[in-house]
């Protein structure tokens, strides 16, 4: 873990909290955490910052004002749940340590190919269970508590649990949580949009996967931001295969938010994965001149942050629950994808 007063300027992770990316590419110089206020902004040109701030910062914020939604809170956290001994663990389990992302890209032959199908197939049985307790008056920690036991009865371990110290086996990001939302004693309230991320450790591979569901009755705005956010994810899976660059899966995701007015997050990442939980590439969901092309046998993911107000996501005091500047509505979605001859292979879809 690294600790606050150390902090650099540096690309995160989709699941690294506080926790930075080793990246030699230039764009990391643009990243600044500020831990006094708890933000992980962005170091742009002055024309560059206007621009954004008038485009992204300042949309929907009479929206966002008029709300009648609370803004979210801390909930109690119940003890870190057990894991049976036979369950073969992560390395970085126990060790208080972000291992970050690794260098080089994950490539598999055909047992690490099978290897990936498995781990993803259980994600995303998981996921789609996790999505179906999803109702007004259930605890996030109860969504977790149910996650946990499914994983370990398929004798797969958590991923999330003991990564940097996280002390949950899954994230439970709600409303304006843009990512990493601990589960907790809060319970969820009518018309809630929740993120569920999931990823398990199966036979030594990563399937990692997240989905926003709905809790109730959710208005027709936040609804459009769901589905919306689903389709970037969508069309950028459909582009990818081997010798595409890395680059166009931020410009068609870009693309698609445009015609809405949403905004991206852009401190957090997509990432390599499968022998370890995060890897080379790092993919950005938004317009980039980032360097690198897709290779026949590698896996990472997808996993674009769309929100109806602020791009500027902001700390809590937890270290890992993020959320918007503004509070206003923030929706992800995430495949782990394999890069076929044909193109690409979703790997955690059921």
């Amino acid at each position: 873990m690294v600790g606050a007063s150390s902090l650099q300027p540096r690309l995160l992770s989709s699941f690294v909290g506080d926790r930075f990316i080793q990246s030699t590419q230039p764009l990391c110089k643009l990243f600044h955490y500020n831990p006094g206020s708890k933000h992980v902004s962005m170091q742009l040109s002055r024309g560059l910052s206007g621009l954004t701030d008038f485009l992204f910062n300042k949309r929907n914020l009479d929206e966002v004002a008029n709300s009648k939604r609370r803004r979210l809170r801390p909930g109690k956290v119940s003890p870190r749940r057990p894991v049976p001994n036979h369950i073969p663990r992560p390395s970085y389990v126990n060790s208080w340590q972000s291992p970050g992302i690794a260098s080089g890209p994950e490539v598999h032959d055909e047992k690490g190919i099978e290897c990936m199908r498995a781990s993803g197939r259980l994600a995303a049985q998981v996921l789609e269970f996790a999505g179906t307790l999803v109702k007004p008056g259930i605890k996030t920690d109860e969504i977790d508590e149910a996650v946990h036991q499914m994983i370990i009865d398929n004798g797969a371990y958590p991923s999330p649990l003991g990564y940097g110290g996280f002390p949950k086996s899954v994230c439970t990001s709600v409303n304006e949580c843009i990512c990493h939302g601990i589960p907790d004693s809060c319970a969820l309230e009518d018309g809630d949009i929740i993120n569920i991320d999931v990823t398990v450790y199966l036979n030594g591979y990563h399937g990692d996967t997240s989905a926003t569901f709905f809790c109730g009755e959710v208005d027709d705005k936040a609804r459009n931001l769901v589905q919306v956010t689903k389709e970037c994810l969508y069309k950028a899976i459909s582009i990818c295969a081997p010798g595409v660059e890395f680059k166009k899966i931020g410009q068609t995701i870009h693309d698609h938010a445009d015609k809405y007015r949403y905004g991206i997050v852009q401190q957090f990442v997509g990432h390599g994965v499968g022998r370890v939980f995060h890897a080379d590439p790092v993919i950005l969901h938004y317009r980039n001149n980032y360097g690198g092309r897709m290779m026949l046998n590698q896996t990472f993911t997808i996993e674009p942050m769309l929100t109806m107000g602020s791009i500027n996501p902001v700390m809590w005091n937890d270290n890992w629950t993020v959320v918007t500047e503004d509070g206003s509505l923030s929706a992800q979605f995430e495949h782990t994808i394999l890069i076929t001859k044909d193109g690409a292979e979703i790997l955690t879809q059921c």
